[in-house]
């Protein structure tokens, strides 16, 4: 295996860029599975929650593999085609909706957000599109507005609401960078009000169902379901409790999509062979915002961006109850690596570096 920064060594490669053990070249794609099963090794534990991992490479799935439990109570193994909540994974596809709108020319990426949203408060006024996409509006996060003790559900209309007890912005709009759930809330608000349709049938219109990701939903209770649905868990003792849900967990916008990674790999090969958006859009959507005194952040729309020394690669974690996921790609490479868990535990973008390197050539 080359470029892992490993060394053979009586007969083992250590694939020290990964951080494990695995064997040497007599079975290159067999070493490399068995290396992914060790970093994973922690997510295959007896009555476990788990997680499911794809490697997509030069538009090949080149490994997908599910590891634990989808959900405890009832003993359901997680596989590469089990639907988790992805959390902050969700905003790469409501900017994509964004986008899509924009390019149909019936937004614009300037607009006041007060065109949209006209109950906005006073004091944000200010605050265009761009900034909610690139989290450089200051508006407040909605959730410093909701105590834990509440037992209802905010929805993305809520938000707007919420954020009008805020007596001022963080900082001018274009200031500085602040990531905001907020903003991406008030996104699927603008979604709604430029396209004549609820969010949630927006992204299965233009984006689910053009992509064949036939299992994929923003979910609403009693609207909607999820199919083979993995459940959130948490740490209770010496064993594993369900936490599915919060009281913001309803929040569509900047977290409430479900999919799985059998789906993503759709996902990933729009954006690659640019189906829903233009090669130039995507370009924008990657380039990172610029503040209003000259420096850039590292965020797009949507995503985190960056560089691994000379790769230039583009990423997002998402957390929420229940949930810790990571996306990574390295688009000049046309390597993607995945992986969705359902458990409250650290992000695994680190074990997503790491599967990285192993499959890197």
């Amino acid at each position: 295996m080359k470029g892992t920064g490993g060394r053979v060594v009586s007969g083992v490669l250590l694939c020290a860029a990964a951080g494990v053990t695995c064997l040497q070249a007599q079975d290159p794609r067999a070493a490399r599975e068995r290396a992914v099963d060790s970093l994973m090794a922690a997510y295959s534990a007896p009555g476990a929650p788990g997680a499911s991992v794809i490697v997509i490479r030069r538009g090949r799935v080149v490994f997908e593999r599910g590891y634990g439990l989808s959900d405890v109570q009832s003993g359901t193994r997680a596989t590469p085609v089990t639907n988790y909540r992805l959390a902050s994974l969700t905003k790469q596809f409501t900017a994509t909706a964004v986008m899509l709108l924009a390019a149909e020319g019936r937004l614009a990426y300037d607009d006041p957000l007060s065109r949209w949203l006209p109950d906005l408060p006073a004091h944000a006024r200010g605050v265009t599109i761009r900034h909610l996409l690139n989290h450089t509006s200051g508006l407040w996060d909605y959730e410093d507005f909701v105590p834990d003790t509440q037992t209802y559900q905010v929805k993305d209309l809520d938000c707007l609401r919420l954020i009008g007890r805020a007596e001022s912005l963080y900082f001018p709009p274009g200031s500085a960078y602040r990531y905001s759930n907020t903003g991406y809330a008030l996104l699927a608000l603008v979604v709604e009000r430029a396209s004549g349709m609820p969010f949630a049938r927006f992204v299965d219109r233009r984006i689910f169902r053009p992509l064949g990701m036939r299992n994929s939903v923003a979910f609403e209770e009693g609207v909607s379901t999820v199919r083979s649905r993995a459940y959130g868990h948490s740490r209770s003792g010496d064993g594993w409790r369900r936490t599915d849900q919060s009281n913001t967990s309803a929040v569509l916008g900047d977290g409430g999509i479900y999919t799985s990674v059998r789906d993503l790999v759709r996902w990933d090969r729009a954006l690659e062979r640019h189906t829903l958006v233009s090669a130039a859009a995507q370009r924008e959507a990657w380039t990172p915002a610029t503040l209003t005194n000259g420096q850039r952040t590292g965020y797009g729309f949507g995503w985190y961006l960056g560089r691994e020394g000379e790769r230039v690669r583009v990423w997002h974690t998402g957390e929420t109850r229940g949930f810790r996921n990571a996306i990574l790609r390295y688009p000049d490479e046309r390597l993607t690596v995945i992986v969705l868990t359902n458990r409250n535990e650290s992000p695994p973008l680190g074990i997503a570096e790491r599967i990285a390197a192993l499959y890197r050539d």
